[in-house]
């Protein structure tokens, strides 16, 4: 599977991948259990072979408000916090039994200096990053909870079910009752 991934960009040879993959580290993590902490470095980056994540951060309130989910065959890190070498300010929680693949930071700058292959690799992936942060500020500026919920429900509606009503709520913007409505069908 994480080969088809890499395979997927078009740029690496079969010999590359199999160079690539040779660096992962299979990790299980459990339900409730943190890939990444808030406050703490970040120096990995995970492929989801199996299992969903929640990305989240904590308000000066003290709230979690949710705004990314992860699936299987993507992958996750706090991207800012990965290139910044920030702390990281958010959290990435598993909200099932997840197996993942992970790959050291220092491991992908090693690729990066050796082929210019994953420096074509990285561009992309922070293109995609770019588009996916677009596309949420669209959805939450221009879309309707209704909207956002379909948008949600066409890309992942296999996964949708497995995630708590009070995470999806939260991704969405909207109140866990106004979910239930929407949910029903009446979306007064």
């Amino acid at each position: 599977m994480i080969e088809s991934y890499f395979h997927s960009f078009g740029i690496f040879t079969p010999e590359e991948i199999q160079e690539v993959i040779q660096l992962f580290e299979k990790r299980e993590i459990a339900k409730h259990e943190f890939f990444i902490k808030e406050g703490n470095a970040v120096k990995e980056v995970a492929y989801i072979k199996s299992g969903i994540f929640r990305s989240y951060y904590t308000t000066t309130e003290g709230n979690e408000s949710t705004y990314c989910f992860r699936f299987p065959h993507e992958m996750m890190t706090a991207y800012s916090a990965f290139i910044t070498d920030d702390a990281s300010l958010e959290n990435m929680q598993a909200l099932t039994a997840s197996e993942i693949w992970v790959i050291k930071k220092q491991d992908i700058a090693t690729l990066e200096k050796t082929n210019t292959n994953w420096t074509r690799f990285l561009k992309i992936i922070a293109e995609q990053q770019y588009i996916e942060l677009e596309e949420r500020v669209f959805q939450l500026q221009r879309d309707t909870s209704l909207q956002r919920y379909n948008n949600l429900l066409r890309k992942q509606p296999h996964y949708l079910q497995q995630i708590p009503l009070h995470y999806l709520a939260s991704y969405l913007g909207i109140t866990p009752r106004h979910l239930s409505r929407i949910r029903s069908g009446n979306t007064l």
